[in-house]
């Protein structure tokens, strides 16, 4: 076997309760940032290329359901199970804005001038912020169907796309009619729809399909069914010739675009894994899970027999007991500590 095929993930500890959600911010001069949402109820902003943590957005009293990054990566967004959602300063964590809602907010998602703040729930109301007039009464779109699971931008943010965590389907909104101008039809519900980084495709996962879409004329350009109940897809961006989806199953598996076949399989979860997202250059991909670890794999595949190999007898293994007696450690540090030496201590689990 070439073991110079084997790559060991990132792993990614600071999170005590499931990761349900990942964003990458596109490239900036600092370089590239990983925001994650958990449970936990703290939002965790991380280098990208390292996964090495900067920081953690304090002050939400629930579950955080999803996260995003404005495109320079100096603002963050975040929706919770406390009701709100919270815009944050990505340099100094400070909270700048928390927006009230009725219910969990479970989707956010910054404008692409980054100006509008788009949040959804179990409300099924689709509400527009405008970050230049926080206190201003925000814009609610027309009554979603169903409570709202994912929502972005596209089309130079003329368009909103939402999904519902309760019926099949992506509903594409015009943002000035705010009417629903097409219907992506699936057979169960979106749990994860990206629009790619060069604005061609959209991405769904509905059960244990991904599908694929033409982002300007709506028409269904691939469908393939998965080995499992998927959770999550991503289109690398680059040059759009593979996909990773991961799910129930507790694997993230890469797929050939073109034609749907398996060409390699990372195993390390202890977990389903809720949320995939490749990086903004193809170069790497995150995973998020059910175990409360986020892991950052390089690009280059393994095959599943290398997969199973390094999990059973090679460096993963290693590495995962590493990470994980030097995050019991941190914690018991971190119990005996006023506060003061908390970022620092965590810091070291970010990169194993």
């Amino acid at each position: 076997m070439d073991r110079k095929r084997l790559a060991v993930p990132l792993v990614c500890h600071g999170h005590s309760r499931p990761v349900v959600d990942l964003f990458y911010s596109p490239v900036t001069p600092d370089g590239f940032f990983l925001i994650s949402a958990s449970k936990d109820s703290s939002p965790m902003l991380r280098n990208g290329e390292t996964g090495d943590w900067i920081g953690t957005f304090e002050g939400h009293k629930g579950a955080v359901w999803s996260c995003c990054l404005d495109n320079d990566a100096l603002r963050a967004a975040s929706g919770s199970a406390d009701f709100s959602a919270k815009v944050w300063d990505a340099l100094t964590g400070d909270e700048l804005h928390s927006f009230e809602h009725k219910h969990i907010v479970r989707a956010c998602a910054f404008s692409e001038d980054t100006h509008l703040l788009l949040t959804g729930g179990i409300e099924k109301i689709l509400r527009i912020y405008d970050l230049n007039r926080p206190d201003a009464p925000p814009r609610e779109v027309d009554k979603s169907p169903g409570s709202v699971r994912t929502v972005a931008w596209l089309h130079s943010d003329q368009t909103i796309l939402s999904s519902c965590t309760d019926i099949g389907g992506v509903r594409l909104w015009d943002v000035r009619s705010g009417k629903v101008v097409q219907t992506l039809e699936t057979e169960s519900s979106v749990t994860s729809a990206e629009v790619s980084q060069d604005g061609r495709y959209i991405t769904t996962t509905d059960g244990s399909t991904v599908k694929f879409w033409d982002a300007n004329h709506y028409g269904l350009v691939k469908s393939y069914k998965m080995p499992c109940v998927m959770e999550s897809a991503s289109l690398e961006p680059k040059n759009g010739n593979k996909f990773i989806a991961g799910g129930e199953d507790m694997w993230v598996h890469i797929f050939d675009f073109h034609t749907g076949e398996e060409i390699g399989c990372n195993k390390g979860h202890h977990g389903p894994v809720h949320c995939v997202r490749f990086s903004p250059g193809g170069e790497s991909y995150a995973s998020g899970s059910e175990d409360g670890t986020i892991r950052i794999w390089q690009t280059g595949p393994l095959t599943p027999e290398e997969s199973d190999a390094l999990v059973s007898n090679g460096p993963v293994g290693k590495a995962n007991a590493n990470a994980e007696e030097l995050s019991r450690k941190v914690e018991a540090l971190q119990v005996a500590d006023d506060g003061n030496g908390k970022a620092k201590e965590k810091e070291t689990t970010g990169n194993p």
